[in-house]
């Protein structure tokens, strides 16, 4: 027994003095529950609203106080004219719009009121989702106002979905399957390949001959670039030709982007693997660093707007986050690359950092 015991102890102080082991089995649990118990979420909340109100009367100022005093709706925009509803979509300001019919208030009374709520159906079961929401506030104010046996019926908003009026499941998912794949493939590989040679002890010998360490890493690299586009183009085709989803927008510019990211996500595995001593390690850090927070916080399938302010800001600083917003765009939405370029500002910002930060710290260790 004894023995036993003292195998237990030694057990324990090989668990302690890993400290990476350590992080692993107490911060991932942690982790994991406030990932999973704030990103995910349907609820709808800070919802942005546009309001088109052409009849301007008490009964439309209250319906619009109503949505707004909610906390699942923001009005942040006034429009004055229908067109100007698609431009703040395609500019990103609005996730909803509300159009109110000229006299309203006259038609609540005899049941003639009509209102449209337009979204945009690139996400399809959120945009029912705020439109339901929506409704259900509408009504409540309605059945407020209206005198006590009035006999006008229940207002049914007309619902106009932008951009995926099918409603295909397939126009949300697949931006985001693009985002999660091609970072899978360049981080997470390119830093496995990396450390594979360093635990090894071959990447010492590679550093020996005559050819400079960058190239020696470049030569790494250039495989899963290669790979990552080739990726792109069965992600691309088999959206169009299998899925039905169209390119509404540049493809030219859609696969500059792309490659943008995809660089972006080398530098990132390169930086990971300037860290990492093993194989393992390396799997571990792109799993928890790269994999789960993709698929959480990217708004690759849940709103970013539900999300607590911190989950937000842990949001900002994933570039799939970014990368996924610009293919809705151009891809889903048939944008203009001005539109989006901020987000390609913001990769290229972060692929400048990255490469820096990844081959400084590269050569460090190497040296």
């Amino acid at each position: 027994m004894k023995q036993f015991i003292a195998f237990v102890k030694k057990e324990f102080f090989h668990i302690f003095r890993d400290k990476r082991t350590m992080m692993i089995l107490l911060g991932m649990p942690v982790v994991q529950i406030i990932l999973f118990g704030f990103a995910i979420s349907t609820e709808v909340k800070n919802v942005r609203l546009a309001v088109l109100d052409p009849s301007n009367d008490v009964v439309t100022r209250k319906v619009i106080d109503r949505l707004d005093a909610s906390e699942y709706f923001t009005v942040t925009n006034v429009l004055h004219s229908p067109k100007e509803v698609e431009k703040e979509f395609q500019e990103n300001n609005i996730d909803m719009a509300l159009v109110f019919d000229t006299q309203f208030a006259d038609g609540l009374y005899n049941g003639d009121a009509r209102i449209q709520l337009i979204a945009d159906a690139t996400d399809p079961n959120m945009a029912t989702t705020q439109a339901n929401y929506a409704t259900s506030i509408i009504s409540s104010l309605q059945q407020e106002l209206l005198p006590p046996g009035n006999g006008a019926g229940s207002i049914v908003p007309d619902m106009k979905l932008l951009y995926n009026p099918q409603m295909k499941s397939a126009y949300n998912f697949v931006p985001g399957v693009m985002g999660l794949i091609l970072m899978l493939i360049c981080a997470m590989m390119t830093s496995i390949s990396i450390v594979r040679e360093k635990e090894t002890g071959t990447m010492e010998i590679l550093l020996v001959s005559p050819v400079k360490p960058l190239f020696i890493i470049l030569a790494k690299a250039v495989p899963y670039f290669v790979l990552s586009f080739v990726n792109l183009a069965t992600i691309l085709l088999l959206s169009v030709y299998v899925l039905e989803v169209p390119v509404a927008g540049s493809l030219f510019w859609l696969i500059i982007v792309s490659l943008l990211f995809i660089f972006v996500s080398l530098a990132l595995g390169l930086l990971i693997s300037s860290v990492t001593k093993t194989q393992v390690a390396a799997m571990l850090a792109s799993g928890l660093m790269l994999m789960m927070p993709t698929m959480l916080l990217s708004g690759m399938i849940f709103p970013i707007e539900s999300m607590p302010l911190v989950l937000q800001v842990i949001s900002d600083v994933l570039p799939a986050r970014w990368y996924i917003q610009v293919v809705r765009k151009v891809m889903i939405e048939g944008v203009d690359i001005s539109l989006v370029m901020k987000e390609v500002g913001i990769l290229a910002l972060m692929a400048v950092v990255l490469i820096t930060v990844s081959m400084k710290k590269f050569k460090h260790r190497l040296e």
